[in-house]
């Protein structure tokens, strides 16, 4: 539970820091991709100590999250540009996975 409390602490300053870089927008982003971390991490954790099979299945499913997840985030703001600009969500999401990547081992532990 430990990791996932860090993961979560991270990921929140990382969106308040999108959330003042680009607002309302970048804020959205950032809290889409903090969630589609969890989850991804929520996934993969039980199955560290797994068979590489088992192991490989698991971290694709969370790519495969994190991917959809990004889809969809671009297929609301393309559709409601007024209520979500594209560029500061797209930038807000990929401001704060991108550093949570980088630390996902450190979460995983």
């Amino acid at each position: 539970m430990r990791g996932y409390g860090a993961l979560l602490g991270v990921g929140l300053v990382l969106v308040a820091v999108a959330a003042w870089v680009g607002g309302r927008g970048a804020m959205i982003g950032g809290g889409v991709a903090l969630a589609a971390q969890l989850a991804a991490v929520a996934l993969l954790k039980p199955a560290m100590d797994a068979s590489q099979q088992v192991f490989l299945a698991r971290w694709f499913g969370g790519m495969g999250i994190r991917a959809l997840t990004l889809g969809g985030l671009l297929a609301v703001a393309a559709t409601h540009r007024a209520a979500l600009p594209l560029l500061a969500t797209t930038l807000g999401f990929l401001g704060v996975l991108l550093p949570l990547l980088f630390l996902e081992i450190r979460f995983l532990k």
